[in-house]
């Protein structure tokens, strides 16, 4: 039911006297019916919804009011119905949220009855700008669109991933990362819990993360599961490896946590594994809790962690990991100060030393260059590296040694950043160039303040008119196409757009222009989202051994890599 309500908005237009008789009468005010309901909620559609802000799907301040018991109701039930039948308004949704939710023919009456009541006794009037000195919301953040860069890039289908569901997405591939000191060995991860290899055309089955974690969960989506993974730069010698992955709610006592009077949703926990012999096809070993945090909302969790590649031994990053915590969804649920103070976790992107043993724990180290790591006062966190993220999805290197790190949006801007120690990215009162009112409607943005200062801003970044979630990617230095060599290539993860920017303008304090890159397989264009059959297609990037570079789409599990490349 993650996307349960979604759809709910505008379904009908009725008559507003007609609507409120209905909601005066449809709605039970009983104290333990909407206990009933508020689990309920908070168990399958607060991922996605509340009520005082527009995130992943609507803001639900009015639907009570705006749709009647009975639509809510019959919706439920099969809401693909009222899509096949062409109702307008879940069309519109549909267009917008790129979702499509399933029947839930399963719910009881009551189940409907007490989320109905819930969600009646949420209702309250959207909240306006609490301060007018922002100015007026800017309509079109970035009224230039992408223009084409004049290259044609050409793909060949490699193969397709195992499906592990049955509905889209039919194969939650995310990261794709060769092992240190292999010249053949890469590596992709089903989020749903399967680390693979792959070999050849085909994908072999490395780790099993469910068969190795009993308490492992990878719903309701949203980047939980197995989030991400990296080989230490020594395995070859060490056999060491680091994974996230979701548990349930105190399922452990966790390093971070907060005030128990915000509700944990998950948490994600950092494992260091040992393989018995680094050469095995499997993996066969044992592994080493590092830290686990506790999420307000199962959204923006810890998606990303990895070594810097351009680290040489013996040099003061070689053998440090980064990890990006995303803020958790404490924004959009009145917890903003979680992902605001700097001595918390969320929002910020951490570094530390996995040999090491002076954390809090005891059970990794904090790196001796880490921007904090000499402060005095008990309360600083010393494993940031840098914050003021959202969702920080993926960090990469450039091939000079650049940091960038990609940062997923609200409802306006995404973004692409030089990742630099101490430095603050601004969320939640940035969203890219342009401040946001996170007490506010957080679907508007404004300018900046003639005076602004303190925050690093994106070297990359466009608005929604382009896209609706950055895909992060790599600098392209295969062979197969010489025109893209130097070009930073990433895209959008709803639309499957493909852009590229020149590395070398990747510099802080500085704005890059991005280009569109077209598409064709076997000399014909074509785009991911014919390819999927799909408006999202859930589009992710990878290079392998001799700089080969991959697309892929989770929508459908097919794996594709650049064969060339010609000026258009």
């Amino acid at each position: 039911m993650t996307y349960l309500i979604g759809w709910l908005v505008g379904l009908c237009l009725f008559q507003e006297d007609a609507l409120a008789q209905s909601s005066q009468t449809a709605y039970s005010t009983n104290s333990q019916t909407i206990a009933v309901g508020k689990q309920l909620f908070q168990q399958n559609c607060s991922a996605c919804h509340n009520f005082s802000q527009k995130g992943i799907g609507p803001n639900l301040a009015t639907v009570t009011s705006d749709v009647p018991a009975q639509w809510i109701k019959d919706f439920i039930h099969n809401a693909p119905d009222a899509i096949d039948r062409g109702d307008i308004r879940a069309n519109q949704l549909f267009d917008e949220y790129k979702q499509a939710m399933p029947s839930f023919e399963h719910l009881k009456n009551t189940d409907l009855d007490a989320l109905l009541a819930y969600i009646y006794s949420q209702q309250r009037k959207a909240i306006g700008v609490t301060d007018e000195r922002l100015g007026p919301p800017q309509k079109n953040p970035i009224a230039a669109g992408i223009l084409p860069a004049g290259l044609r890039v050409d793909l060949t289908e490699v193969m397709t991933a195992p499906a592990t569901a049955q509905k889209i997405p039919l194969a939650r591939i995310n990261k794709m990362e060769g092992m240190p000191g292999s010249n053949n060995r890469l590596f992709l991860q089903d989020i749903r819990g399967t680390l693979y290899e792959m070999v050849g055309n085909s994908l072999r089955v490395f780790m099993s993360m469910p068969g190795e974690r009993p308490n492992f969960i990878n719903t309701p989506g949203l980047g939980t599961g197995l989030g991400s993974y990296a080989f230490h730069p020594d395995f070859q010698q060490n056999g060491l490896f680091y994974t996230t992955h979701t548990e349930k709610a105190n399922t452990a006592p966790a390093d971070f946590a907060y005030a128990d009077s915000l509700r944990v949703s998950l948490q994600w926990v950092l494992t260091e594994w040992k393989q018995t012999n680094p050469a095995a096809p499997t993996f066969s070993g044992s592994g080493r809790e590092l830290l686990r945090i506790n999420m307000v909302a199962p959204m923006h969790g810890v998606q990303e962690i990895t070594f810097n590649p351009t680290a040489k031994p013996g040099s003061p990053d070689y053998g440090n990991l980064y990890i990006g915590v995303g803020d958790g969804g404490s924004t959009e649920n009145k917890a903003y100060f979680l992902c605001k103070d700097p001595n918390r976790v969320w929002g910020k992107v951490l570094r530390i030393d996995p040999a090491g043993k002076n954390s809090e724990n005891g059970r990794y180290g904090i790196p001796a260059n880490n921007p904090y790591a000499n402060a005095t006062d008990p309360g600083t966190l010393r494993e940031v590296f840098c914050r003021g993220f959202r969702n920080p999805n993926r960090i990469t290197w450039t091939p000079d040694g650049t940091m960038i790190i990609s940062d997923i949006g609200q409802a306006q801007m995404e973004e692409l950043n030089v990742g630099v120690a101490g430095a603050d990215y601004g969320w939640p009162e940035r969203e890219g160039t342009f401040v946001m009112n996170h007490q506010g409607q957080m679907d508007r943005v404004y300018a900046r303040p003639t005076n602004d200062s303190g925050y690093t801003y994106p070297v990359v970044q466009y608005d929604h008119d382009e896209g609706n979630a950055i895909s992060a990617g790599f600098v392209y230095t295969g062979s197969a196409a010489p025109l893209l060599r130097g070009k930073y290539i990433f895209g959008d993860v709803v639309n499957g757009r493909v852009y590229c920017v020149d590395a070398s303008t990747l510099r802080a304090g500085q704005q890059a222009t991005p280009q569109e890159l077209t598409l064709r397989i076997a000399g014909k264009p074509t785009t991911f989202q014919q390819l999927t059959n799909h408006p999202k297609t859930d589009l992710r990037f990878g290079v392998g051994p001799n700089g080969d570079f991959y697309l892929y789409t989770k929508t459908d599990g097919k794996i594709y890599k650049i064969t060339g490349c010609t000026a258009e």
